[in-house]
């Protein structure tokens, strides 16, 4: 048996093998809800072998959200459509997840087939974004964000510790907290897009308060949950947030229960310098996992079977989770399980397809 599907054991959730759907914005809700897309975008990964699904950045807020069209959690009424999906995957014995977001200066864009850009906020689909500091992510075409007051953060945290108590309530066994690619939270981390003056703003330890805040506000509502954190390692630029931030970060996310750190990388800045190519980003998972050893996700343009299980070899992950991959072929375990000589369930409707 491979590394790639032999199962990883967590404190309450036992994933069969390594391979992880990373949450993919689908931009097809109205008002938050989920529907028949998003089921059978969901559920066909559950058929298709994955150990666990995350379900795309799900707003804890409507302003939260990065498109109009994307999935929300901000109120009880998007709970039963969650159920469905769910039960669903649990069903073919896979894992549901779901990443709770806020989107800050990143909110209120376009579908990217149809403008990828800020709408302004007296527009159709357009709103006011707030963010730590009044910097716009875009100088030459955005509305500049409003600042978050005190208030208005313990407002964010109370938003993420009610969407968390209603994840659990929709069934999600994994509660990945998205504080990566230039979204809220990673604006707080930043100090390229957080330039307050107060305890949320200025050293290391009082960027990094906000999402501990969060991390503390959710642990609260979570019973059998398994959190994870989605970070970037590195904002690409000078002066950013960095792996030497991100190791301490991870530190402290570990002391706080956080099982997984899903490691990432970049969105903070438009000026970010990127060589985008395998295994760009895998250095970094490979640093958090050896100087924390906390469990550690790694991500981007793995696309083959025994790339993924050489990652996992030499032990510079300890779980695989892709994305485009898996929207190319959604029954990807079974492929990657062919090449590496491995045997895995299948369900039975399409056993006779071996």
């Amino acid at each position: 048996m491979s590394i790639l599907f032999s199962k990883l054991d967590l404190k309450h959730i036992t994933l069969k093998n390594r391979l992880v759907v990373s949450p993919m914005c689908q931009y097809s809700a109205i008002d938050g809800f989920a529907n028949n897309w998003h089921l059978v975008h969901l559920g066909q990964f559950a058929t298709g072998g994955a150990a666990a699904i995350i379900q795309e950045a799900t707003a804890v807020t409507p302003e939260g959200r990065i498109s109009a069209g994307d999935l929300g959690i901000w109120k009880d009424e998007h709970i039963e459509k969650f159920k469905e999906i769910t039960t669903f995957i649990k069903e073919h014995n896979a894992i549901p997840g779901i990443q709770l977001a806020h989107a800050g200066r990143k909110a209120s864009t376009g579908k990217p087939w149809e403008n990828h850009y800020q709408i302004s906020p007296e527009a159709e689909n357009g709103w006011q974004t707030v963010a730590p500091s009044a910097l716009v992510f875009r100088p030459e075409k955005e509305v500049a964000p409003l600042p978050l007051s005190i208030d208005e953060i313990k407002e964010t945290i109370a938003d993420f510790k009610i969407a968390a108590r209603r994840a659990v309530q929709a069934g999600y066994d994994i509660i990945e907290i998205h504080a990566a690619h230039g979204y809220l939270i990673h604006q707080f981390l930043s100090p390229l897009s957080n330039i307050r003056t107060d305890q949320y703003g200025g050293s290391f330890q009082n960027r990094i308060l906000f999402l501990l805040e969060i991390i503390d506000a959710i642990q609260q509502e979570l019973t059998s949950q398994s959190l994870w954190v989605r970070i970037s390692a590195t904002d690409w630029t000078a002066d950013g947030w960095d792996l030497e931030q991100s190791i301490a970060l991870a530190h402290e996310l570990k002391k706080c229960g956080v099982e997984v750190i899903d490691v990432s990388t970049g969105g903070a800045v438009v000026y970010q310098k990127i060589n985008a190519q395998p295994d760009y980003q895998l250095p970094f998972a490979e640093a958090i996992k050896k100087e924390t050893g906390i469990t550690t996700a790694t991500v981007g343009l793995i696309k083959e079977a025994v790339h993924a299980e050489q990652i996992l070899k030499d032990n510079k992950a300890d779980i695989i989770m892709i994305a485009r991959a898996f929207l190319k072929n959604p029954h990807l375990p079974f492929h990657f399980a062919e090449v590496l000589g491995d045997k895995i369930d299948w369900p039975s409707q399409y056993e006779r397809a071996k």
